[in-house]
């Protein structure tokens, strides 16, 4: 009986052996092997480097962002000096209580409210007209963009030296041109309205055209129709404004307000500045004297860590509660509309 040889089984003339790499495949597994190492690389290399990029910030935040606020906050349960930042005392929320027993915290609480009311409101009206002007198309239009941004680049210790000239009492301009119609001159650092006025006049100058050109931008994101519709219907520009600008700008408003309440929550350098004779004290009866000022100086000049940071961790929920009433008016903005 003939024998059947398995031709599949025997190797071809010029062919490796069975379960053996052939010359010809083996680049094509060091090139997949190359591939896939590749391959790995460029998927780790896709997860991690945004991390990497941003770690920067990261670091940055921690260092100088949240770990000083976790020191502050356990600071104000402690009683530490200036003098000895190492040694403290616990006294819990003592410190906390003295500060809303302190006739002077509440002094500084309501200069704050007052002059950030006074400089909020007429900051953003006339920066809502300035935007409404610079809508239109003028010639030079990007000079008088830049322009707006002009005091906003100055420096605080600029901008207030210049209106501490224009305030002064004797020599001021201020005074000069109310003699010059009949109006006595007014103390304006010595006298509690008058200050709040004129620090609130450096805040306005500084932030206004700040505060104009996100208005400009939101403007000019308005679609043209609603406004040729309105003029169709007879609609004059102020009307139009009344019932197209505004309606479309109302979370652009209270974005602004909401930064500018906050900003306002903050002021330091105007009223430092304004009257630096009496350094941190806000005048000589603490009649500008702001929250931020009341801080500082009980921190750096009276030398009480612990109530300094009581009071910065009371000014950090004070912003805390300004977000939550944000968040909530504009769950309703988004719910009316």
């Amino acid at each position: 009986m003939a024998t059947r040889h398995d031709t599949a089984a025997l190797p071809s003339k010029g062919g490796a052996a069975p379960g053996r790499p052939s010359k010809d495949s083996a680049p094509m597994d060091k090139d997949q092997r190359r591939r896939a190492k590749l391959s790995r690389r460029w998927q780790r290399d896709m997860r991690w480097s945004p991390y990497a990029f941003v770690s920067p910030f990261f670091l940055l935040f921690i260092a100088f962002g949240l770990f000083p606020l976790l020191y502050t906050g356990w600071a104000s349960l402690h009683q530490v000096e200036l003098t000895a930042p190492t040694d403290m005392s616990w006294v819990g929320l003592k410190n906390y209580t003295r500060i809303f027993d302190d006739e002077f915290f509440w002094n500084a609480a309501q200069n704050t409210l007052t002059i950030g009311i006074i400089a909020t409101v007429p900051q953003l009206l006339i920066a809502m007209g300035i935007a409404h002007i610079l809508n239109y198309k003028l010639r030079a239009s990007t000079f008088y963009r830049v322009a707006m941004l002009a005091p906003y680049a100055t420096s605080i210790a600029s901008a207030s030296l210049v209106f501490v000239l224009l305030f002064g009492y004797d020599y001021g301009m201020i005074n000069w041109a109310l003699d010059f119609v009949g109006v006595d001159p007014i103390d304006w650092q010595g006298d509690k309205w008058p200050s709040q006025f004129a620090v609130s006049a450096i805040i306005i100058w500084r932030w206004t055209g700040y505060n104009a050109l996100i208005y400009l931008a939101a403007m000019q994101a308005i679609p043209q129709d609603l406004y040729e519709s309105a003029a169709l219907d007879g609609a004059s520009r102020w009307k139009q404004f009344i019932h197209v600008t505004l309606p479309s700008l109302r979370p652009t408003i209270l974005f602004t307000v909401v930064v500018s309440t906050i900003g306002a929550s903050q002021v330091f350098g105007e009223p430092l500045l304004f009257d630096a004779n009496k350094g941190a004290s806000g005048g000589a009866e603490h009649q500008f004297q702001t929250l931020g000022l009341y801080l500082y100086e009980q921190g750096w000049i009276n030398q009480h860590l612990g109530r300094a940071s009581a009071i910065a961790w009371t000014m950090f929920a004070i912003l805390i509660v300004i977000g939550i009433i944000n968040q909530l008016i504009s769950r309703r903005l988004r719910a009316s509309s």
